[in-house]
């Protein structure tokens, strides 16, 4: 049965295309006539179509190279060849009867015909009923660019002959009814930069040669039924639409994220894991489907932020988190559907906004009511649920079941025959431990230097810390506990050769376990004596800190007293990151510079965001909240990509036992007069302020009288509008290669960071979507300045 058309917006982006390609071409003057050979030619299509009417009124009079372009017929000349001819329909909804060719048509002998003009380069044969299977001959016209084949009958595979067309740039076979899987060989058409192949029935997986495919702009391969992975198309850096939706692809989500990205639709597939933060550096996206599938993980309301984005569907997922009031939401929303996933919270303010232009869809998620039109939400215990139950796999549902039925039955001895086996479980760990002569330091169980009172403590702690295993991320080893004696093995017993540095949160040294992992060890001697329960809260926060812009830890280990066995000191293990502070890559007299060159304002705008993302994680991506971080540049770290990680930031743990140490730092002005809770975030955002101002100006800023100078500066260029002043308080190594408006738009957003009342300080969320559009636009300029004048700058990708 034959499918029906569809208006997608892809397709009518296309046809305007064309219509503007036909209007161009068509406007050049040419009065050669048609050659006789190539007159017949079309008399001979003439005799082989019925449709559309327009076909008819050619005659022996007619001037082909001199009609007037109609939306069903154009033909272009030029030298007298025809070049272009495009016949459609514009009654694609007629029953197919009335649109088939003749009962003689010959789909062989049609494209036979068509080859023998030898100059013809763009071909567009839509809506017109051919049928049957694209034939061999097709492969002789050698010369087209552009085949548009769209909303036929054309069955069967795609013949071989199609990669002879060397010079094709465009290849639009949608609608159809063509099988078998796509081809391999597609990648021998070395000029292809649209391919769209939508709704047939094509089948199998998306070929891997799709990945050297470079100049690649659309990918449109929706409504057919392909599966398996998607291949890496990380290399398709041109790639800009990517529309692969009602298929069977699956289950990881596709590696193809870059900021030259507009369009990605994956609706109704089999993708099922996390999607990848870097979607929300996508800075030119402007519409994403990726509803219908079962996605899950936390959703990613920066998302709502990205500055291009006008169409966003995640409906139908497994995606959790807790949304937020004050959460900021991009201008150019059009449509946004967050229903039937696993939602928690408040719906962000900026879309409950009563807006004639603006479609917003939240119902089937635990978010909270509170208006008379809210749609229909769960309670929050359902959301609660089924979030569990999604991180739970088939294998471990049947592993916690078996052993649910091994502690039923163990209950049946009562409560001192549970005292017993406890009693037997830790007697005989010690005589295992004691007759152990292999090191498994991976896998066991910490009862050196810990009282039998709380072995069992231990083993139970077990439970939850593997619930935050779950949360490991970015090539991280999983979180565990660690035996003092493995840490001091790996840091050669606390050597002072070890030794990294010493601040408010305790010492720091260098460690390598076992498996040849580098870490960071920081020890915390405790000022007051507690058991490990009251500690069991403030390590579960710790262990949930996991994120690539945040040095996240991988375990801990106690020292406890031997009187009373409260604890001594804790150990906490943290990945190591080498490559010194985001100052040393940014400031005038900092001679530590990783790769013996300063930051260029693309690197440093990208620093920025990265900072702000691990300080909007702190705040929204665990419960409760991290907040008053009291964040420095030099707590700015910086692994071997470079990626920048934020280390000490303010944990209850931390708190309790900080050491007054003299840093440096800014530690008065307006953040301190009220370092509240309630205030917590904005005390943060005005952090970010004093690093964005540092970026900005490349100096060392090291009391608050600089502070507020160099505001007072930028805020005197900003009003006045003087490119020239601006430019002048810039960083000069930087000042030449960053254009005005992004510029323009970090000092701005710094300048309100450093707002003396914490009321008119923007959220981090704010602070995020600047600092993004400052990207992109940034992005933008220096594409067209390299396509302009060269390569001025080098690059920073």
């Amino acid at each position: 049965m034959a499918k029906p058309f569809q208006y997608h917006p892809l397709n009518l982006l296309l046809l305007f295309f064309f219509f503007l390609l036909f209007m161009v071409v068509v406007s050049i003057p040419d009065s050669d006539q048609l050659q006789y050979s190539q007159s017949h030619v079309l008399f001979e299509i003439q005799q082989l179509l019925n449709y559309p009417q327009v076909l008819s009124t050619w005659n022996q009079t007619t001037d082909f190279c001199n009609t007037e372009p109609n939306p069903s017929l154009t033909l272009v000349c030029y030298g007298g060849d025809l070049t272009q001819l495009h016949i459609i329909s514009d009654n694609c909804w007629l029953p197919q009867t009335t649109m088939v060719p003749q009962s003689g048509f010959s789909s062989d002998s049609f494209f036979s015909t068509l080859s023998t003009l030898p100059g013809l380069k763009v071909l567009s044969l839509v809506c017109l009923g051919l049928w049957g299977p694209l034939p061999a001959s097709i492969g002789r016209l050698s010369s087209l660019e552009i085949l548009n084949m769209s909303s036929n009958y054309f069955s069967g595979p795609l013949p071989q002959e199609l990669s002879s067309l060397s010079n094709l740039q465009t290849l639009i076979l949608d609608h159809n009814n063509f099988t078998g899987q796509i081809p391999a060989w597609l990648v021998s058409l070395p000029l292809l930069a649209v391919l769209n192949l939508d709704n047939n029935s094509l089948s199998g997986p998306i070929p891997f040669s799709f990945t050297l495919m470079e100049n690649l702009r659309v990918l449109s391969l929706s409504m057919n039924r392909l599966s398996g992975e998607v291949p890496n198309l990380q290399n398709l850096t041109n790639l800009q639409v990517l529309d692969v939706g009602y298929n069977e692809l699956g289950p990881h989500f596709p590696k193809l994220l870059h900021t030259n990205l507009l369009i990605l639709v994956l609706r109704k597939n089999k993708f099922s894991f996390d999607i990848p933060e870097e979607i929300s550096s996508c800075y030119r996206l402007q519409q994403l489907d990726i509803s219908f599938n079962g996605l899950t993980g936390p959703f990613l309301a920066q998302l709502l932020s990205l500055p291009s984005l006008s169409y966003l569907d995640i409906s139908g997922n497994k995606f959790t988190g807790v949304l937020y009031g004050n959460t900021s939401c991009n201008d150019r929303l059009a449509f946004v559907n967050l229903s039937s996933n696993y939602l928690t919270g408040e719906l962000p303010r900026c879309l409950q906004s009563n807006s004639s232009t603006r479609i917003v869809q939240y119902s089937g998620n635990c978010l909270s009511q509170s208006n008379s039109s809210a749609q229909e939400q769960h309670l929050y215990s359902f959301c609660r649920i089924e979030a569990l139950a999604v991180k739970i796999t088939p294998h471990e549902r049947e592993r916690k079941s078996i052993k649910r039925s091994v502690l039923a039955s163990s209950s049946v001895g009562g409560t001192f025959g549970g005292i017993a086996l406890c009693v037997v479980l830790f007697l005989g760990v010690r005589k295992v431990y004691a007759k152990q002569t292999v090191k498994t330091p991976q896998t066991r169980l910490i009862v050196e230097n810990v009282p039998p009172a709380y072995t069992l403590k231990m083993l139970s702690d077990a439970r939850y810390i593997s619930e935050t295993m779950k949360l490991g991320a970015l090539g991280l080893p999983p979180y565990r506990t660690f035996s003092l004696e493995e840490l001091k093995e790996a840091t050669s017993n606390f050597s002072s050769l070890n030794f990294i540095g010493e601040g408010s949160q305790g010492k720091v040294y260098k460690g390598i376990l076992t498996d040849g992992t580098v870490v960071a060890v920081r020890s915390l001697k405790m000022r007051k004596r507690h058991g490990i329960q009251s500690y069991r809260h403030q390590i579960e926060l710790i262990s949930r800190l996991r994120h690539r812009h945040l040095v996240s830890f991988v375990g801990h280990s106690f020292e406890c007293y031997p009187d009373d066995s409260s604890v001594r000191a804790i150990f906490l293990v943290q990945e190591f990151v080498p490559n010194g502070t985001l100052r040393s890559c940014i400031s005038v007299h900092m001679t530590e510079v990783v790769s013996g060159h300063k930051f260029t304002w693309t690197q440093r705008i990208a620093a920025a965001i990265g900072v702000a993302r691990g300080i909007q994680f702190l705040h929204t991506g665990i419960v409760p909240g991290v907040f008053s971080n009291d964040l420095k540049i030099t707590d700015v770290l910086l692994d071997h990509e470079p990626h920048v990680k934020i280390n000490n930031y303010n944990l209850p743990l931390l708190a309790e036992n900080r050491i007054q140490v003299c840093s440096g730092a800014v530690h008065t002005g307006p953040k301190e007069q009220k370092r509240g809770t309630a205030n917590g975030d904005k005390n943060d955002v005005y952090d970010m302020g004093i690093i964005l101002l540092e970026i900005i100006v490349g100096r060392v800023i090291m009391c608050q009288s600089s502070i507020s100078i160099a505001k007072d500066l930028l805020q005197v260029s900003l009003t006045t509008d003087d490119d020239v002043a601006r430019r002048s308080l810039v960083d000069p190594v930087i000042h030449k290669e960053c254009s005005d408006d992004s510029l323009k738009t970090v000092m701005e957003i710094c300048v309100r960071c450093l707002s003396n009342e914490p009321t008119d300080r923007p959220t981090v969320e704010d602070v995020l979507w600047n600092l993004q559009f400052a990207a992109q636009v940034q992005d933008l300029w220096r594409v067209d300045s390299n396509s302009n004048q060269g390569s001025p700058f080098k690059s920073t990708k």
